[in-house]
């Protein structure tokens, strides 16, 4: 039995309890450690990493495991341990501090503060011996324990200049570059376009070299570009990197699902680890392809993808825990590789054909083992190695398979089994647009479900107020604006699934608290935290659009589309104040601004106004739901309501009717999607029209 026992124990996050047992005296963020930090004059270290995070686990058996190590540790430091999963905004603080010093970040992020928690030196991994041109742990500690006693003052004037920069920072630096109407024009949109293709790679998919992450919103911007101007270069781009990535081994070909970035340019080799977040993101960009295409690969990996979400992910109370580790017994990857022998033993006779479909040989494609990926469509492959179409799917799917129930035998990585309000808002909005896509009901009941989880589970006992995480039937810690902004899309893609406007007033009013709480009035954006906070040395505005949406850009969207339902003019305006404070910067660096370039998208082309009315919609909804219309707002009643603009003197008779609107001006009604369709491609071509003139 391990001895040791530190103040994580008592923790819920499975990363913590992970370090509870460590001989170095960790604390859990709080009043505790941050007073006995100023009653001992000691320094602060703040270590933060993940459940599912690999070089945590190296650092933490190189150095957090070994007693003399601790004990350096132990006497001369305050230690506290985070999750940046369930506090993501000191995470956010101590990030930006690190880059600031050293030019670059990751986790786990090791930061030095002083007794009042400002940051004065940090890094992230460091080895047990000076390696890789870092000095080692034990050199770091005896340092900073020698700087911090005999040139307090240098560290002191470091930690204020470096809080003072925090906090400049967090002005966002910007100015409103765009006084005038000018950004909203289709100049814009194609030099957005044409720095994405810029960086975009055209062999192998997706934006930049290795490491390959998804840039989910860099694609639907792409499917925008192709669907509005019919430009086949931005459709081949988007479609090539979604194909490269559903080849690769960045793809589970066995279990499906995501992990959470590829580690070379091919996608070949993945960081194993598998994110809720990017897997929901992902089923997002795939329902569009796939209303846009119909290509049934992308039907079958969002079906195999929601497969895996369900299988391995589902709370039973409807919930999404957060993460599977990268590791499993202690390496990386060991979970999901293969060798032949391994393959030829479970397949018999078909194991030929499967291997030579997934790349498996005695050799291996990464470190003597085998990770599955294939290079030819199954129609190609059968074609060129004379199989029948069918018997070779037939060999594909049972291979699978036979792999998955044997892979369930092995250790599994370790499940972070705490469920984020946030990341369950996207994985809401993931469920209902592949419902929309797929027209699979199974997908809009566990929106149903999942919403119904959140809104209960995480509720603080203020209305419209929430929690960030949940585990055991205990929600902690207030939400933060991603919490917020997500839940908040995630209500109206319910609303315009179901046609329910019951979602659609929640959404309203959780957006009134999000202003009231969250609100800078000085720049119309919103802070990350709650202004009653305090346990944050500043209070930060996050803009970028990284592995998950800026919490202000998906802000942006939803107060500019709830304007159009509410008929709310201030909402529209700060929404567009928002993007000309930005200005410039979003259609130079778009792979930095993915979301706010989408929304720069609609505000420059305009929404289309979807009305359906009549007695009995579902059947001519569900079929206007699979078609691919982005920058829209759509309206279902069965019964007359002048509480909405856009239903203001809609009439509702046994007949179906869609009303085509922009601006809160209709067309005539129309009873069927192909003359709906014909509307929209006619508002579609003339706003074009207008631009290029």
């Amino acid at each position: 039995m391990n001895r040791h026992v530190n103040k994580l124990i008592n923790e819920s996050s499975p990363y913590l309890i992970q370090h509870a047992h460590n001989p170095v005296d960790w604390y859990p963020w709080g009043e505790e450690a941050l007073q006995r930090a100023r009653d001992e004059n000691k320094p602060i270290l703040v270590s933060i990493g993940y459940a599912a995070c690999h070089w945590c686990h190296v650092m933490e058996r190189e150095s957090f495991e070994d007693e003399n190590t601790a004990k350096l540790m132990n006497e001369n430091f305050v230690n506290i341990k985070i999750d940046r999963e369930e506090r993501p905004d000191l995470d956010h603080i101590y990030m930006d501090a690190v880059q600031t010093l050293t030019g670059s970040g990751g986790w786990p992020l090791n930061v030095f503060l002083t007794p009042e928690a400002k940051p004065f030196y940090g890094g992230t991994y460091f080895p047990p011996v000076r390696a890789f041109n870092r000095p080692s742990w034990q050199e770091t500690l005896l340092g900073i324990k020698k700087a911090f006693r005999e040139s307090r003052s240098e560290v002191n004037t470091q930690a204020e200049t470096l809080t003072a920069h925090l906090v400049e920072s967090s002005s966002l630096g910007f100015r409103k570059t765009e006084t005038s109407p000018e950004l909203f024009t289709g100049d814009k949109l194609k030099e957005v376009f044409g720095n994405l293709m810029n960086n975009s790679d055209r062999v192998w998919g997706g934006f930049g070299g290795a490491p390959k992450f998804p840039q989910t919103f860099s694609i639907q911007y792409l499917l925008r570009y192709y669907y509005f101007f019919q430009n086949d270069g931005a459709l081949s781009q988007a479609l090539l990197s979604l194909d490269k990535m559903i080849e690769g081994g960045i793809y589970d070909q066995v279990g499906g699902g995501f992990a959470r970035y590829a580690t070379d340019t091919k996608w070949l080799i993945p960081h194993f680890e598998k994110m809720l977040y990017d897997n929901a993101l992902l089923i997002s960009v795939l329902s569009e392809a796939f209303q846009l295409t119909k290509k049934r690969l992308y039907q079958d990996v969002i079906e195999q993808t929601m497969q895996f979400l369900q299988r391995e992910l589902l709370h039973p109370a409807g919930g999404f825990y957060s993460a599977l580790d990268a590791d499993s017994e202690g390496e990386e990857g060991k979970y999901y590789v293969w060798n032949r022998g391994e393959v030829e033993s479970l397949l018999g006779d078909d194991a030929d054909v499967f291997c030579n479909y997934y790349d498996i040989t005695d050799s291996g494609n990464w470190e003597g083992k085998n990770i599955l990926h294939f290079e030819k469509s199954p129609e190609q492959f059968a074609a060129e190695n004379k199989i029948f179409i069918e018997r070779l799917n037939k060999i594909l799917e049972t291979g699978r398979a036979k792999l998955l129930e044997k892979r369930d035998e092995r250790a599994r990585p370790l499940l972070d089994d705490k469920i984020i309000l946030g990341w369950n808002a996207l994985m809401n909005t993931a469920c209902s647009k592949a419902f929309a896509a797929t027209g699979n009901e199974k997908y809009k009941e566990l929106a149903l479900t999942n919403i119904k989880f959140l809104l209960d589970e995480f509720a603080s006992d203020k209305p419209n107020e929430f929690l960030h995480t949940w585990k055991n039937g205990q929600a902690r810690f207030p939400a933060f604006l991603d919490d917020y902004a997500f839940l908040v899309q995630a209500l109206m893609h319910l609303h315009e699934i179901t046609g329910d406007i019951g979602w659609l007033n929640r959404a309203k009013a959780i957006t009134l608290s999000v202003v009231q709480n969250f609100g800078d009035e000085d720049t119309g954006f919103f802070f990350y935290t709650r202004a009653d906070q305090q346990d944050v040395i500043v209070r930060k505005k996050e803009i970028y659009d990284g592995a998950v949406p800026s919490g202000n850009a998906i802000m942006a969207a939803v107060l500019y589309q709830l304007s159009i339902y509410f008929d709310k003019s201030d909402w529209r305006q700060r929404s567009t104040e928002m993007l000309r404070y930005l200005g410039q910067v979003i259609t130079r660096y778009p792979t930095s601004f993915g979301c706010w370039d989408c929304l720069l998208f609609e505000m420059t082309l305009g929404t289309v106004e979807l009305v359906i009315t009549g007695r009995d919609f579902n059947s001519i909804h569900k079929e206007l739901l699979a078609q691919f219309i982005p920058n829209k707002v759509v309206m279902v009643t069965a019964v007359e309501n002048e509480q909405f603009a856009l239903l203001v003197g809609k009439r509702v008779t046994e007949t179906t009717e869609i009303f085509v609107c922009k601006n809160f001006t209709c067309l005539k009604p129309v009873t069927s999607v192909p003359e709906t369709m014909s509307y929209i491609n006619g508002l579609k071509d003339s706003t074009n029209f207008m631009l290029i003139q």
